[in-house]
């Protein structure tokens, strides 16, 4: 940091006006984790920080901190994901993205590895155009275990079997399970054997070939029921901007 100034990049995760022309943002960086910054002036015309203020906009940004606030000093956009923005069911969907990051991450703890998995997740959708119904589980239960909810998906937790007999998620506690092993008190849904070798892939697999499974039909719908589940079991809450993406989501 120079002059008290530091820079840094960053991804918006949320843009709320303030006052006659501020905003206040919500975004994630890789040094400082989830950090809130105010960029005066954002809201008037030609203002040369207005780009990097937008939702989900990808930006250098150099900031300074006075008393318990950091400020926007200067801003250049690195990525503004067009792709997503132009279609506006992958931008409902990028927003539930960033909602649920916001709600897993904290504030002053380093965050790359959640940063890079939201930079991937938006260019597979708006630039690899990717199934939005494969990235959205991929995306989440990634999300989930790199926050420290990831489920025990590599054999039964109850009788140990490696392979489980209709496999079932129990989506309260955690834990893949065989059919027929009983568990106490926990919610459990089918998982099949393509689901949960998709599960596998995510929570196992490498970062950079997270997108690369294929799943029929059912099999995707199965994965993504089982995933919105496990959050909302988890975290004890729901998303708006989740159910207003499944509110205009068109089937495919």
């Amino acid at each position: 940091m120079q002059n008290g100034k530091q820079v840094t990049s960053g991804i918006v995760l949320r843009s709320t006006d303030t006052k006659e022309t501020d905003k206040i943002l919500t975004v994630l960086t890789p040094d400082r984790g989830k950090i809130a910054v105010i960029a005066r002036g954002a809201r008037r015309k030609n203002s040369r920080l207005a780009a990097s203020c937008q939702l989900l906009a990808y930006s250098e940004l150099t900031i300074y901190q006075r008393g318990n606030w950091c400020y926007l000093d200067e801003a250049g956009t690195i990525e503004l994901f067009d792709g997503v923005r132009q279609d506006f069911e992958l931008l409902s969907l990028a927003s539930y993205f960033a909602e649920l990051t916001e709600t897993l991450t904290d504030a002053d703890d380093a965050s790359p590895e959640v940063l890079s998995l939201l930079l991937n997740a938006l260019y597979a959708l708006g630039t690899l155009q990717k199934d939005p119904q494969l990235v959205k589980p991929a995306f989440e239960l990634r999300l989930m275990a790199l926050s420290g909810f990831e489920p025990l998906a590599d054999g039964c937790a109850v009788c140990g079997r490696p392979e489980p007999e209709q496999p079932m998620l129990d989506v309260t506690q955690g834990v893949v399970h065989c059919a027929g092993c009983k568990q106490m008190g926990g919610l459990s849904l089918p998982l099949g054997a393509g689901a949960l070798a998709a599960l596998r892939h995510v929570l196992y697999g490498e970062s950079k070939r997270l997108y690369s499974f294929r799943l029929d039909k059912p099999a995707l719908n199965q994965l993504d029921h089982v995933s919105e589940a496990f959050i909302a079991a988890q975290l004890e809450r729901g998303f708006r901007t989740l159910d207003y993406y499944k509110s205009i989501r068109t089937e495919h």
